[in-house]
């Protein structure tokens, strides 16, 4: 058996706390560093949901606001159509959009900046409006957040029939291509001397490292 000395005995005595204490304060810092990945988990989950879904409610009371008088306006058919500086107002109702291929219809607004393109698929200022005999028409809308109005823009095929109802007119449209661009290629854009029609948005799903386009040109006008 083994003799301790004095000192030793209490060196021991005083040894077994300690650990005891540092094995307490590793527990306890495992739990919180545990806790807070756990809240930062719930954190970034909660923010991709809202990304995804929740800023659909956002688009969806604008929809609900802009819809309305639109309509309105397209059932009178203003025959005069007013020219582009009259029309060019951040966030306002340019157009209906439908496609059936995807089971979008939607209200266009004007602007592509993030304010306006929060309320539904927007008109690229720089470009042609539906009612105009010459140039090219842009529209631009969210794939993933903001209700992704254009989700399943890659599924619309050559010869899909795309609409655009104004106040001025309804205006329709059969696709010629479909295809992808970089991000800093703004020849999709450029006019064109007849009456066409080009479709923007991010590509791929949950990605801005590409264009997807859609361009169509103009084939005739109801109403």
């Amino acid at each position: 058996m083994r003799n301790w000395s004095p000192d030793a005995a209490q060196e021991l005595r005083e040894a077994v706390p300690k650990r005891r204490s540092a094995r307490l304060r590793r527990s306890l810092l495992l739990r919180v560093a545990g806790a807070v990945l756990l809240a930062l988990a719930f954190g970034i989950g909660g923010y991709v949901g809202w990304l995804l879904w929740g800023t659909g409610l956002t688009t969806q009371h604008w929809q609900s606001e802009l819809r309305p008088s639109l309509e309105k306006r397209i059932d009178t058919q203003n025959p005069s159509a007013p020219s582009a500086s009259k029309v060019r107002i951040p966030g306002s109702a340019v157009a209906i959009i439908d496609i059936p291929k995807i089971d979008l219809n939607m209200v266009v607004v004007e602007g592509i900046d993030p304010e306006s393109l929060q309320k539904g698929p927007g008109h690229y200022p720089s470009t042609a409006y539906p009612w105009q005999d010459h140039g090219r028409v842009g529209i631009a809308g969210h794939r993933t957040t903001y209700l992704h109005p254009f989700f399943n823009l890659d599924e619309v095929r050559p010869g899909d029939r795309i609409t655009l109802a104004t106040e001025y007119g309804t205006f329709a449209y059969r696709v010629t291509r479909v295809f992808v661009v970089s991000p800093l290629d703004s020849s999709v854009l450029d006019q064109t001397r007849e009456p066409t029609l080009v479709l923007t948005t991010c590509n791929p799903k949950y990605s801005a490292s590409q264009r997807l386009i859609v361009t169509a040109d103009r084939v005739d006008q109801t109403g």
